[in-house]
């Protein structure tokens, strides 16, 4: 990648951390395309849920906006994962009762809310190491949804989840179109 912020050539030697088994704990490779589709709407939500708390507590306005404005991308997310669900499942007809369902323990790339926002509240201080962050959460997501798609035993389920993992990468050409001063 050369073309966000210098890419490759800025890398500075830091690298991913947790196991590759991270948020794999939470799929069995059984799951129906619902239950998918579930589970990914709980990890919009924890991250959207994360980026309004850091926003609540920044006190730069600008990474206030723009945490802002990525929490409003997650509901946005949220809304496309809600509409897919309602094509599995045509019984469902209210947003509102379909979010009983969810259980939003982790958010987008497999860790808890809490557990993110402890390791990661004073690296929120800048705008590019808030679009850092999101684009490392987009990418880990982009890499669990994959990861997902390869376990899923249902074919449908594992088209579900390798589709998630093309909007992630849409949702990182967006990031960095941000990171670049384009949007």
């Amino acid at each position: 990648m050369y073309n966000l912020k210098g890419g490759i050539t800025a890398w500075q030697g830091r690298t991913a951390f947790g196991p590759a088994e991270m948020g794999m704990a939470y799929l069995k490779g059984d799951e129906k395309p619902p239950e998918v589709v579930v589970l990914a709407y709980g990890m919009e939500t924890g991250l959207s849920e994360w980026y309004t708390a850091i926003a609540e507590t920044t006190p730069q306005p600008e990474v206030k906006s723009l945490l802002k404005r990525l929490a409003g991308i997650e509901e946005n997310h949220r809304q496309k994962l809600f509409n897919l669900y309602q094509t599995l499942d045509r019984t469902v007809t209210d947003q509102g009762q379909f979010e009983t369902r969810i259980v939003s323990k982790l958010m987008e790339g497999g860790f808890t809310t809490e557990e993110f926002m402890e390791q990661n509240k004073e690296a929120m201080n800048t705008r590019e190491n808030v679009l850092g962050i999101a684009m490392m959460l987009e990418t880990q997501a982009l890499d669990l949804y994959l990861r997902y798609s390869r376990k899923s035993q249902d074919h449908r389920s594992k088209a579900v989840f390798h589709d998630l993992g093309e909007e992630e990468k849409r949702h990182l050409a967006s990031l960095g179109r941000l990171m670049e001063g384009e949007a």
